[in-house]
């Protein structure tokens, strides 16, 4: 069964930084590539960072320069490393798995002004 779960959310100061972790199981991870989508309130979904399986990334322009993306497949992990962040990060954070039609459930990112 393909899950992904991921962690790392919670509340922080405009300026400060998170990383968001995705661990993923139930298929061969590192052969994927894996996406990082959010959600803010009243938004629609909105793709926020790709990496391929051999690490090659794209990101939104909305946080190009702040966000990057990277993955361990040794530890089946995806991550999101968010700094400079911004009241307008304000979201829930999916990791996903397109080829999979995978999504975790989600963690929540509050940026304070």
């Amino acid at each position: 069964q393909v899950q992904l779960v991921e962690s790392g959310g919670g509340l922080v100061q405009a300026g400060g930084s998170l990383r968001l972790s995705c661990v993923a199981s139930g298929f061969t991870f590192s052969g994927y590539t894996m996406s990082w989508f959010r959600r803010a309130p009243g938004k629609e979904r909105e793709f926020v960072a790709r990496i391929t399986w051999n690490g090659a990334n794209s990101i939104a322009d909305s946080v190009k320069g702040r966000f990057t993306i990277s993955r361990d497949n040794t530890k089946n992990t995806l991550y999101l490393h968010m700094n400079s962040l911004q009241p307008e990060d304000t979201a829930v954070y999916y990791c996903n798995c397109d080829s999979k039609r995978a999504w975790g459930q989600g963690t929540q990112v509050t940026v304070s002004s």
